[in-house]
């Protein structure tokens, strides 16, 4: 078996089980899906639901960063009234 003979068929192995994974992916996707589906029918804000599972993905302190440029933000723009603890105005 030639050297290009060699890369062809690892390159097409590397491609198959992109592809299959690809899939699997999908599939995953769809039943996520079918899971965000099935809370709403319960009542539930799907909205909200992928907000805090964004929220859990994060670390305890990036999460209470972001909540406070978020306020400072919305202190700025005269949606909430007081500037958060600490915070200089904008």
């Amino acid at each position: 078996m030639g050297q290009s003979t060699i890369a062809r068929e690892q390159l097409r192995a590397f491609i198959e089980r992109i592809e299959r994974l690809e899939e699997e992916k999908k599939s995953i996707a769809d039943d996520i899906r079918d899971v965000y589906a099935e809370a709403k029918g319960n009542g539930y804000d799907v909205k909200v639901m992928r907000q805090i599972v964004r929220l859990r993905k994060q670390e305890a302190h990036e999460r209470q960063e972001e909540e406070a440029i978020l306020d400072l933000y919305k202190h700025a723009l005269g949606m909430i009234s007081a500037p958060p603890a600490g915070e200089d105005e904008i």
